[in-house]
């Protein structure tokens, strides 16, 4: 019991990272119609920034965070006109394009990533900003403190999202668009200004998440960020594309199944859980378990 009590825990940590990392995704989907893939090599790519500023700047946390953030929205806004290139019309868009587009862009990061930082070596974060110390024991169930502030930033951050989308005026602009983006126009929502904003706020979710990767994991290497696009996706797949509400829900709990598994079953098998579950949601319930919102 003690053991599905502490990867319960490990995965609600897990699944706050997956939470973040897909509403952001989804996001950009509702909003900017784009199917960034490559939004978790963004991340990765934060969290290489925010490891070189702790190592010019003797391990200091704030700059780190900042430079983390900051380099998530620059690289966000600096990719978004490329978006908008291939989608010179906001009515009919392929975003099958802008999934093939985003392909490239993250092939790119990892390659920069693979040759430009640390000889392409995995990067270790110095120990004052990773929670590896144990807060909580008892008997076989240890609480991190970097497990903690996983939790709790990754429910500040998405409540503060949901906020921003349900009680301000540019939230409403974003779900006007996500509702019906001619309609919008019509009534005089910039469509382009308003899916820019969108890549700054997931920018800033981005770095955010970032930060957290580097508190939980305490190390990153150029190859992560694929690897966690392809959770990301087969989260969106499972719980409907565009859904927020419904890629929270799979987020968390994709998150507590993966650990459970790994804490029972031997070798990698945690990592096919996503993937087998998606294949069976895709044959019964083609849209997601809660529905598109496209």
């Amino acid at each position: 019991m003690e053991v599905f009590i502490a990867q319960i825990i490990n995965g609600l940590s897990l699944g706050s990272i997956y939470v973040l990392l897909v509403t952001g995704f989804n996001l950009l989907l509702i909003v900017a119609m784009i199917i960034h893939f490559s939004y978790p090599q963004v991340v990765v790519f934060s969290m290489y920034i925010a490891w070189m500023v702790m190592k010019f700047t003797n391990n200091s946390i704030i700059l780190a965070i900042a430079a983390a953030v900051g380099s998530a929205i620059i690289l966000n806004l600096i990719s978004a006109p490329l978006f908008q290139k291939v989608m010179k019309k906001r009515e009919g868009v392929d975003i099958n394009t802008t999934m093939v587009l985003s392909l490239g862009i993250g092939m790119i990061i990892t390659d920069i990533l693979s040759h430009g930082f640390n000889e392409g070596l995995p990067i270790a974060f110095p120990e004052n900003i990773v929670g590896d110390k144990s807060v909580i024991e008892i008997g076989l169930i240890s609480v991190s403190n970097g497990q903690i502030y996983t939790l709790v930033v990754g429910i500040i951050a998405v409540s503060g999202l949901f906020w921003l989308l349900y009680r301000t005026r540019p939230g409403r602009a974003f779900r006007a668009i996500a509702e019906d983006p001619n309609g919008a126009k019509l009534v005089g929502l910039p469509l382009f200004k308003t899916a820019l904003a969108s890549y700054a706020v997931t920018g800033v979710l981005g770095g955010v998440t970032a930060i957290l990767l580097a508190v939980l994991l305490g190390t990153t290497s150029p190859g992560m960020g694929e690897q966690v696009a392809n959770k990301v996706l087969a989260v969106s797949i499972i719980a409907g594309l565009g859904n927020l509400t419904g890629g929270l829900i799979v987020g968390l709990l994709l998150g507590i199944l993966e650990a459970v598994v790994q804490g029972y079953i031997s070798g990698s098998w945690a990592n096919a859980i996503a993937f087998v579950v998606m294949l069976v949601v895709i044959l019964f319930k083609p849209k997601g378990l809660f529905g598109m919102k496209l």
